[in-house]
């Protein structure tokens, strides 16, 4: 076995990284015109979360109300690699960045979600989203299901 190496980050280089982060949702949000958002009659903006949860990894994605994409974050994204992209740790932290770009954006409102797939990060990102502040409206499970299947082979004659 070979010696594990630590990787010490200092407060310097955490803030750096954060401001990195803080750049890039701020270009993305930018990028979003004010016809793409969609606002409530009432001044509320609105926006849907899709969680797709695998066995392999938790893709996060906020769309308007219209449903056109507006930032998505992955496990991966995230800095997650491996086997550790499909735990319910980078599921939540995957949340927690979504979260961020809502709030920079300032989709905070009402927020649908909606999860689909029958991963370990399904609960974990939608209680890491309740809990950044997010006022979720409903919780939806789109998981495709199959009903009855396609029709089997025939039967084999000898």
């Amino acid at each position: 076995m070979s010696k594990k190496h630590v990787i010490e980050t200092n407060q310097e280089e955490a803030i750096k990284e954060q401001e990195k982060v803080d750049k890039k949702v701020n270009k993305e949000a930018n990028k979003v015109s004010p016809e793409v958002q969609v606002v409530h009659p009432a001044g509320i903006q609105t926006g849907k979360i899709y969680i797709s949860s695998s066995y392999n990894n938790t893709i996060l994605t906020l769309t308007n109300a219209k449903g056109q994409v507006l930032a998505w974050k992955s496990a991966g994204s995230v800095g997650f690699k491996g086997t550790k992209k499909s735990t319910s740790f980078a599921a939540s932290r995957v949340a927690e960045t979504i979260a961020n770009v809502c709030k920079k954006m300032g989709i905070v409102d009402r927020i649908e979600v909606l999860v689909k797939g029958i991963g370990a990060g399904r609960e974990s990102a939608v209680r890491t989203l309740i809990t950044q502040g997010l006022n979720v409206v409903s919780i939806k499970d789109i998981t495709p299901i199959p009903h009855n299947g396609c029709r089997p082979k025939k039967v084999r004659r000898v």
